[in-house]
């Protein structure tokens, strides 16, 4: 293949890819909205129920124990969230990887960077799995309320002052530093994998990475409203600037001081 033949498979590759990225995250996005709207109720006063976040008006009494068909319901929710929020700072390393593959003549490389990508998502998968048994958890201790809200400004303060002194610790440094230079992350680790199974443990792997580097951020819901959209988005660009721009160590330290500050506020007031 020549030059400016290559060029333009590549070219037809990024243009398939960032539009399916796309498709994906506006989906999720719909998703979350149209939740956020179902439970709001229009403002109506649901003291003393549970709404459950399934888009059909779903309630129960606020008293009574989860059922399993409402422990999906949840889990489903924050699979949503992950790919909303995670998906847009992951486009990079699956660009990337998709290039790799068709520079090294591997063939199928839109194949093989779509399993990278489900290998990458499987990891915040496992991350939504733990986020629904947490949110189980802090319910059950009247913790969270039925609207998915922090019932304890203690809770939240603390969760607050968590994010911001991990934003400074060595670990975090490690995990954003593999998601801000894709290349280095591909190479380092042999490259472009030929088989469906070595693109998904591929993206499996850089998946934690960026559950190492996010989680304590996507812990601040509990804090800041599960589905409370305002903060849902400002996660989001958060995680991407972090990953995408150069400053965005700077940035990450920089908002770890604002939710120490924030949650140590927090905790000054009364309960």
């Amino acid at each position: 293949m020549n030059t400016s033949a290559l060029e333009a498979v590549l070219q037809r590759d990024r243009a398939v890819i960032i539009a399916a990225l796309g498709v994906l995250a506006a989906l999720a996005w719909s998703d979350l909205v149209w939740l956020a709207d179902d439970m709001a109720m229009g403002g109506m006063d649901m003291t003393g129920y549970r709404m459950i976040p399934a888009g059909q008006a779903l309630m129960m009494p606020a008293t009574s124990p989860w059922q399993p068909i409402e422990f999906a319901y949840v889990f489903v929710m924050w699979v949503a969230m992950m790919i909303g929020m995670m998906t847009p700072s992951a486009a990079p390393i699956i660009l990337v990887y998709a290039r790799i593959g068709r520079q090294t003549a591997e063939g199928r490389a839109l194949a093989r960077a779509a399993w990278f990508t489900s290998g990458y998502l499987l990891a915040w998968f496992g991350f939504s799995l733990a986020a629904t048994s947490a949110q189980w958890a802090l319910e059950r201790a009247a913790l969270l309320t039925p609207m998915m809200v922090s019932a304890s400004k203690i809770v939240a303060g603390i969760l607050l002052i968590l994010a911001g002194l991990y934003q400074w610790t060595p670990l975090k440094d490690v995990c954003l530093s593999q998601c801000q230079a894709p290349l280095g992350f591909i190479l380092s680790r042999g490259g472009f994998r030929a088989t469906a199974t070595g693109s998904l443990m591929l993206g499996l792997r850089h998946g934690i990475y960026c559950l190492g580097c996010c989680w304590a951020l996507m812990a601040l819901l509990f804090a800041l409203g599960v589905m409370n959209l305002f903060w849902i988005a400002s996660l989001a660009i958060l995680v991407l600037l972090e990953k995408v721009t150069p400053s965005g160590r700077l940035i990450a330290r920089t908002v770890g001081v604002a939710y120490f500050v924030g949650g140590v506020w927090m905790l000054l007031q009364p309960n």
